[in-house]
């Protein structure tokens, strides 16, 4: 078994506090297709609306960068020539979307200085609000160039977009193997974890849509960015390929 039992009895342990949460949604990729009745691709290079993702990203996304293997899905990050980068982007937006609870991730990143892994939520409004305003939950992003370093970050229209409420917390072997990552989100607070250990909590005096875009549904967002803004222009070309395995997504409510 890939979940050992030392995991399964953390997970235990973090909802034991709620006897009425509940597993209401899973994604355990057994099959040997993404489902998608539940998964969109977004793909290209974010032309002509946002080009470079927003970031000066270096990748274009494509259909053919994933696959379903031993219950897993595997972002397969590849260079394909000068400076040429292909990955995938997911999305549940319109199919699955959850407003509070606890949200979790098992997955294992990719590493490499240019590599920019990321779990992450957007509010289901973005269409008719814009990003900021949405509001974004980034409850795992990992830059290659910061090595044994977990990023956790929201981004509200009072922050104007910028990683204003966020947290970089150290973690020795988080390149090692397979991690936890998690929110526990309420209408007054989100709180981050990695292994079921706290890394930051984000609950502001003033709740308006401002500063508090999260209550509301989010969808989630799975990719594996190359370069740009925050993963860095300088990429290590003999780090390819890569790959960004996730073992599974839940949600407690």
């Amino acid at each position: 078994m890939r979940q050992s039992f030392l995991l399964l009895l953390f997970s235990l342990m973090a909802f034991s506090q709620s006897n009425t949460r509940k597993l209401v949604w899973q994604e355990e990729f057994n099959g040997t297709d993404l489902n998608e009745k539940v998964w969109n691709f977004e793909l290209g290079d974010g032309c002509p609306n946002i080009c470079g993702w927003g970031n000066n990203e270096k990748q274009i996304y494509t259909k053919e960068n994933h696959d379903l293997r031993n219950g897993y899905l595997i972002i397969n990050v590849v260079k394909n020539g000068n400076d040429s980068y292909t990955s995938s982007r997911i999305t549940t937006a319109g199919k699955k979307e959850f407003q509070y609870g606890r949200m979790e991730v098992r997955a294992k990143i990719p590493t490499g200085k240019g590599i920019w892994p990321a779990f992450w939520m957007l509010g289901s409004n973005i269409k008719n609000v814009g990003w900021p305003k949405c509001g974004e939950i980034d409850i795992l992003e990992y830059v290659g160039r910061e090595p044994h370093k977990v990023f956790t970050s929201l981004h509200t229209q009072d922050s104007h977009g910028n990683t204003v409420n966020t947290r970089k917390t150290q973690i020795d072997n988080i390149e090692e193997g397979f991690h936890l990552y998690a929110i526990e989100w309420t209408k007054d607070k989100i709180e981050f974890f990695v292994d079921n250990q706290s890394v930051y909590t984000f609950s502001p005096d003033k709740k308006d849509q401002n500063t508090w875009p999260f209550n509301q549904p989010f969808y989630f967002l799975i990719n594996v960015a190359v370069g740009g803004n925050f993963g860095g222009h300088d990429v290590d070309n003999s780090i390819f390929p890569q790959e960004f395995l996730i073992d599974y997504i839940r949600v407690y409510q």
